[in-house]
């Protein structure tokens, strides 16, 4: 990662990885991912729709159902922010302290997220 931050990219990758699918599955287009890397490290996913997610326990032969459990398990907190246009959910790790660096050398990622027609 070159944000310095490759010890936070497993995680990273599963909480963006259900983050994103969650909103693919259940919300709609448009779907925007942000990564932003400041004094934490935060994952916002957005969607046009406008109910809030809830935890679901999953049974043991589930194949779905622990997303947001996993995404509660490696995230300091998360949490749900409506807009104009729908929802966007964040997730926010803490960051290893020899990675912090001045904010104003901290460069944000916005990537458009299509879904298939």
């Amino acid at each position: 990662m070159t944000w310095g931050l490759q010890e936070a990219a497993v995680a990273s990758e599963l909480i963006v990885s259900e983050l994103v699918t969650n909103a693919i599955r259940h919300a709609s287009a448009p779907i925007q991912l942000r990564l932003i890397r400041n004094t934490a490290l935060l994952c916002e996913v957005s969607d046009a729709i406008s109910t809030s997610p809830h935890p679901r326990r999953a049974r043991d032969l589930d194949e779905g159902g622990r997303g947001l459990f996993l995404v509660g398990q490696l995230t300091e907190r998360w949490g749900t922010r409506h807009t104009l246009t729908g929802k966007t959910i964040w997730a926010e790790q803490s960051r290893p302290l020899h990675t912090r660096v001045p904010p104003w050398h901290l460069p944000t990622a916005r990537t458009p997220l299509t879904t298939p027609a």
